[in-house]
Order: structure tokens, then C-alpha cells, then sequence
């Protein structure tokens, strides 16, 4: 006869008691076949970071903890250029670069930021999920990187002023306009006839308090979190670039995945990306009216104008030379003739 003690009874119990507990644990408590990293800028805040950690999670899930991927948001891997590197050596698995940063390395990737091409996002998501964004994927992947098929939305870039309203390409004549470190910005902005000056963005705002330039330009939304409604008067709806954010992976890696992990992780990611686009477009829509109430004057100016300024001043001829005829015409398929 075996004989039951309170001993043997605790003792049995805790030992039921931790395999509910193991059973319970989700998925990532066990080490997975496939431990990726992915880099980002952006704070944890931002919709690309909400969107992408539920397609971390969905993938963890759907591939049974096989791939388990890690968020490093908020530059704490390094900035763009050393996250860049990064994912070609395979020091990481996963960058997010804007399209104005991997052009750094894929020239034709800043394609879809030629000032004044596209008048809306009806055009933009037409192109970019369209033939030039194939053009543009199979550039990245001659560089051993895979692009995703869908882009992420970093948004319209708008232009503000501590002066005047920007109404018309003639407002724009000897503006001192803070631009990023772009040949692409730098080119278009003199085509417009302003004084661009290249700042990091951290100098952004203490520029424009000084006085050393008097005007800016950017994404909504960064515009709202900088608070520059506090040192700028004017906001012109411009949407003289847009802008937006390629995830991609380094492409050892990526060939490393059998072809059932490859269609659940492209999946979870092309379709966090399309949500993460329609996010933007209403964060976008409730930035115009805080930003009003802050102070900040809006106005929404035609395109037309700085469309034939630069037309007038050689910037669309000089561009499609740098970037060729292919890319330029399926650019053109979509916005119409430029140059």
C-alpha cells in the first residue's frame, strides 16, 4: 500500500501546479529556430512601432515560436546610416530606412521624392505597389537586401515660415529653409529659387528661434511633436515630397527561411503595413486642427506654380537623367509628364 503524506501531496501539487503555469507561457518563453532583430528611428509611440509589433506577434504565433523577432525602436541600435550597415552585414535582420536614406546606398530609391510629383496618395500607393515600386525593389535587391512588396507611410513633407504664408512659387524666392541632408531637397529647393541649408534635425528648432533660417520643412506629425508651431507662424500645405519608410531585410537572412516562414513573415508585414498607412492618414488629418489651435496658420496652395518653376529651371530634366529613362517613365505613368 503506498502511503499518502502531506508531504507527497504538496509536493505533487507544485509539480501540476508549474506545468499549468509552463503551458500557460506564451510562445517566446521557448527559444525559437529563428532569432531575428529589427531596427527602427522612431519612438514605440509612433504608428510604424505599434503596427510592427503586432506583426511580430502575429508571426510569433502563426509560426508555432519558430521566428521571433525584436523591436529595437527609438535609434537604439545606432542612426540610420549605422542601421543601414547594419542590415547589409546582417548585424541585424530588420531596417525600416526612409526612401531618402537607402538612397544613400540605391540611388533610384529616391525616386518617389521628386518635388511636386504626386498630388495625392491615390498616386503615390498607385506607383509605389505598382511598377516603379517593383523598379525600385529590384534595385535594393541587387544590394543584399529584400524589400518587401508593401512601403510604409512616412507621410507628405509641408512647409512652414516664420515670415509668410507660402502661397505660390514666388513666395518661396529667398527663403532660408532648413532642408535635410538630401541632394534631391537641396536641388528642388534651389530650383525654387530659396537659400537651402542643410541641418541635422536636432538643430531644427533652435535655427529657426535664432533666426539663422526661417523656415522648414516637414511631416505633419513630426512638425506637432518638435513643437515648432512654437517658434514658426505659418503652415503651407506644400506637399511638395512624399516620403516613406521601405522594411527590409538582409538578404542571407532572408533566403535563410524555409518558404512556409517566408509567406507567413511577408504576409504579417505587408498587411501591418497597410494598416500603418491608414493610421498615418488619420493621425495626419488630426494634426491640421491641433496644430490650428496652437497657433499655427494653415493654408493649402496649388501646385502648379512650383511645378512650372522647376520645370523652367531644368530640376525635373536634370533628374531623370540621374535616375534614367526606365524609372522616369513609370514614374511618369503614374503623375503624368514632368520634365
Amino acid at each position: 500500500m503506498i502511503q499518502v503524506t502531506r508531504r507527497s501531496v504538496l509536493r505533487t501539487l507544485s509539480a501540476v501546479s508549474a506545468a499549468g503555469v509552463a503551458s500557460a507561457l506564451p510562445v517566446r518563453a521557448q527559444t525559437a529556430e529563428f532569432q531575428m532583430k529589427y531596427g527602427n528611428n522612431l519612438p514605440v509611440t509612433h504608428p510604424l512601432n505599434v503596427r510592427a509589433q503586432e506583426a511580430v506577434d502575429r508571426i510569433l504565433k502563426e509560426s508555432k515560436g519558430r521566428v521571433d523577432i525584436k523591436i529595437f525602436p527609438n535609434n537604439q541600435l545606432g542612426g540610420d546610416t549605422d542601421m543601414l550597415s547594419q542590415v547589409r552585414s546582417g548585424g541585424i535582420d530588420f531596417f525600416t530606412p526612409s526612401a531618402l536614406v537607402i538612397a544613400t546606398l540605391v540611388p533610384v530609391a529616391a525616386i518617389n521624392a521628386v518635388g511636386f510629383a504626386f498630388s495625392d496618395y491615390n498616386q503615390v500607393w498607385s506607383a509605389m505597389d505598382g511598377p516603379l515600386g517593383a523598379h525600385v525593389r529590384a534595385a535594393i535587391g541587387k544590394s543584399r537586401l529584400y524589400a518587401f512588396d508593401k512601403m510604409w507611410d512616412n507621410g507628405f513633407r509641408q512647409t512652414t515660415s516664420s515670415k509668410a504664408p507660402v502661397a505660390s512659387a514666388k513666395d518661396l524666392d529667398g527663403l532660408k529653409i532648413r532642408v535635410p541632408v538630401s541632394p534631391l531637397s537641396i536641388s528642388m529647393f534651389k530650383g525654387l529659387g530659396a537659400s537651402p541649408a542643410s541641418l541635422q534635425f536636432s538643430e531644427v528648432y533652435s535655427s529657426l528661434q535664432t533666426k539663422i533660417v526661417d523656415a522648414q520643412e516637414n511631416p505633419l506629425p513630426i512638425i506637432q511633436v518638435a513643437k515648432l508651431y512654437e517658434v514658426q507662424k505659418y503652415c503651407s500645405l506644400t506637399n511638395h515630397i512624399w516620403d516613406g519608410y521601405w522594411f527590409i531585410a538582409n538578404g542571407r537572412r532572408w533566403e535563410s527561411l524555409p518558404a512556409d516562414l517566408k509567406t507567413i513573415v511577408a504576409t504579417a508585414i505587408n498587411e501591418a503595413g497597410l494598416q500603418q498607412r491608414e493610421d498615418i492618414k488619420k493621425l495626419n488629418e488630426s494634426v491640421v486642427g491641433d496644430l490650428q489651435s496652437k497657433g499655427l496658420a494653415i493654408n493649402r496652395p496649388a501646385a502648379d506654380t512650383f511645378r512650372a518653376k522647376l520645370r523652367e529651371a531644368g530640376f525635373y530634366g536634370e533628374w531623370k537623367g540621374r535616375f534614367g529613362d526606365e524609372a522616369w517613365g513609370l514614374l511618369e505613368q503614374t503623375v503624368g509628364k514632368l520634365a
